[in-house]
C-alpha cells in the first residue's frame, strides 16, 4: 500500500472541492475524512509522518465528493448527539439543528418512563436518542418509506437501542387515542418553491419526499399532526416540531387556534427560528 504525508492528502483532498464548495468547507471535509478514513487526527496531520493510504479508496472518495455526494454518503456515517448513525440516500441526513430539538425534548422532559411518538423517523436519529437519554422511555419511530425505515432498524441495532419502527402515512391514518406523553415531528417543510436556492448535493441525494412541501400549502405537515395529535396525546402531553424559519408565526398561529397551551417558538444557534414546542391543555 502507498505512503503520503498528511499534509499532503489534505491539500489534494482541498483542491480536488474547491468547485463544488466554499473554501471553509472544503477544509473541514478534508479534517473529517482524513479522521474517518484513515485515522489521522490533527496531531498526526501536524507530526506529518508518511502514513499508509488506500490510493484506490481515496480517488473513489474524492470523486464521489467533487460531484456532489454528500460527505456523508460517502464516509456512509455521521455522528448525531454523539451516537454513530448511518447514512444514505433513503433518508435525511441527521443535521444540528434537529440535535437542538433532541436537547430540547431531554432537558424540558419531567415525565417518568414517557411514551414518545417521532413523526417521520428518517434515520431514527430521534426516536433513538431520545431513549438512550430518557430513563425507561418507550419510543416509536413512524415512516411513509420502507427503505427509511429499514435504515432506521439498522441503526437502532447498531446504537443497541430498541425502537418500535411502524410504516405510516400520517397525512392519511389517524392515531391511537390517549396514547403519547410526547409527540415530536421533523417533518417535510421546505417549499417546492425554493429547490432553485438550494445546493445539488442536497437535491441530487436526498430524498425530496422528506424534504418538500407544496407551495400552496406549506403547513400540511404541521396542520394535520397538530390535529391528531389532540386526540392522540395524554393530558398535559407535549407537542414538538422542527420548523421552517419563515413561518414560525405560521405554526404558532395554528396551534394556538387548536387550543394548545404554552406554546413557544426556540432559535437554533444560528439565530433562526427553529423549534416549536407547545403543551395539551
Amino acid at each position: 500500500m502507498p505512503q503520503a504525508k498528511p499534509k499532503d492528502i489534505f491539500k489534494r483532498i482541498t483542491s480536488s472541492l474547491t468547485e463544488t464548495y466554499p473554501e471553509r468547507e472544503c477544509v473541514a471535509i478534508a479534517k473529517n475524512y482524513l479522521a474517518d478514513r484513515f485515522h489521522i487526527d490533527s496531531i498526526k496531520l501536524a507530526i506529518n509522518s508518511p502514513m499508509a493510504i488506500d490510493e484506490s479508496l481515496l480517488t473513489h472518495d474524492l470523486r464521489q465528493l467533487a460531484n456532489g455526494t454528500p460527505y456523508q454518503h460517502v464516509v456512509g456515517f455521521t455522528i448525531f448527539y454523539g451516537r454513530n448513525f448511518i447514512c444514505n440516500q433513503h433518508a435525511l441526513i441527521p443535521r444540528p439543528e434537529t440535535e437542538e430539538l433532541v436537547d430540547l425534548i431531554i432537558k424540558e422532559n419531567d415525565i417518568e418512563a414517557p411514551s414518545i411518538l417521532d413523526i417521520g423517523t428518517g434515520t431514527g436519529c430521534i426516536p433513538i436518542c431520545l431513549k438512550a437519554e430518557i430513563q425507561d422511555a418507550d419510543c416509536v419511530g413512524m415512516d411513509i418509506s420502507g427503505q427509511a425505515l429499514e435504515l432506521a432498524k439498522n441503526n437502532a441495532y447498531k446504537n443497541n437501542i430498541d425502537i418500535n419502527f411502524r410504516k405510516g402515512d400520517i397525512l392519511s391514518e389517524g392515531l391511537p387515542s390517549n396514547q403519547y406523553d410526547i409527540i415530536v415531528s421533523n417533518p417535510p417543510y421546505i417549499p417546492n418553491a425554493d429547490r432553485s436556492i438550494m445546493h445539488t448535493n442536497v437535491l441530487d441525494h436526498e430524498p425530496d419526499i422528506a424534504l418538500f412541501v407544496e407551495d400552496n400549502d406549506p403547513l400540511v405537515f404541521y396542520r394535520t399532526i397538530a390535529e391528531k395529535a389532540l386526540t392522540s396525546l395524554r393530558p398535559k402531553g407535549k407537542l414538538y416540531f422542527e420548523i421552517h424559519e419563515n413561518y414560525s408565526s405560521q405554526v404558532l398561529d395554528l396551534m394556538d387556534k387548536l387550543g394548545y397551551a404554552d406554546i413557544c417558538i426556540k432559535k437554533d444557534l444560528q439565530g433562526k427560528d427553529r423549534m416549536i414546542s407547545a403543551q395539551l391543555k
